[in-house]
């Protein structure tokens, strides 16, 4: 099969390349910058600007993972809009390329896997979430719900289209684990405000199965929450982590501190939501690394 993967040379998009090359699959991917990322692909990765770009090579499966990192610096109203931005003009190119090949060849991709996040669903305190659970109206939502609506002009065309609400990814080569590892090696790691808040997270290769059961499963469609079973909060998660490196965890982040440094982005730290993979486990999905102690355990 034929399968486009836009943000390709990310930390999902790159584990994703690899596997769909191993399986047989023919890897397309989009950049900014092809001939930077060529090398971090698998050999025989087409790469070029844009999903549009692909009009002869069409793809019959497409993941849109594309969008520039929501925790990279303080919200200003700028930094907004281009959070905005990114992932609209990808995910409204990707639905130009459905338009495209469906006027073209009468045929559209079969389906598109596109990313959104936990985030839609904002602040949900302590309790459970699945992806009927009505939203917190804050940034983070506003910025989900216009990418995934995006997302579904696809449907239009004939594509079947699924929106994978990502909760924390873990491996050790990227994402947020990568970045609290060095502290925490030290015994300089903490949690993060009161700790109550809950991070829904999931190992990346549960994250890649998730993916791929999207794309061969012709009976699932719409929203699904990519996280594991059992979402800890920061307070149980920096437990887990301190204890499977053996070292201390007894530096907190104050909360105030948080605000005052990041302003409104703070919230993306001390709010959470207990994020329940409800419609994969209903599709009968079976999680690898079902809690934080197996995943951490492999990971590490």
């Amino acid at each position: 099969m034929r399968i486009l993967i836009t943000g390709g040379s990310g930390f999902v998009g790159q584990a994703l390349c690899q596997r769909l090359h191993e399986d047989g699959h023919r890897v397309l991917v989009t950049s900014r910058h092809p001939n930077k990322v060529q090398e971090r692909l698998p050999e025989g990765t087409e790469v070029r600007r844009w999903a549009s770009d692909f009009v002869d090579l069409p793809p019959e499966a497409i993941v849109n993972l594309a969008g520039e990192s929501i925790a990279s610096g303080r919200w200003s109203e700028s930094r907004k809009k281009e959070l905005l931005d990114s992932r609209l003009e990808t995910t409204r190119d990707v639905v130009a390329l459905c338009e495209q090949l469906h006027s073209i060849r009468g045929q559209a991709p079969r389906v598109l896997v596109s990313a959104s996040a936990m985030g839609y669903y904002g602040d949900q305190g302590e309790r459970d979430v699945n992806e009927d659970t009505p939203p917190h109206d804050e940034f983070a939502h506003r910025l989900c719900r216009d990418w995934e609506a995006a997302a579904m002009q696809a449907a239009q065309f004939g594509t079947r289209v699924a929106i994978l609400r990502l909760g924390l990814v873990l491996e050790a080569d990227g994402g947020m684990l990568a970045k609290m590892l060095p502290p925490f090696k030290l015994g300089l790691g903490g949690r993060i405000g009161d700790g109550r808040q809950y991070m829904p997270w999931v190992h990346r290769f549960d994250l890649i199965e998730m993916i791929l059961t999207l794309v061969n499963r012709g009976d699932l469609e719409g929203p699904f929450n990519g996280s594991a079973p059992h979402p800890v909060t920061n307070a149980a998660f920096t437990r887990a982590l301190a204890k499977q490196l053996g070292k201390p965890a007894l530096l907190p982040m104050p909360a105030t501190a948080l605000k005052v440094g990041l302003g409104e982005m703070s919230a993306l730290l001390l709010g959470g939501a207990k994020m329940l993979p409800k419609r994969f486990q209903e599709a009968g999905f079976a999680f690898r690394y079902s809690t934080l102690e197996e995943a951490l355990e492999d990971i590490l």
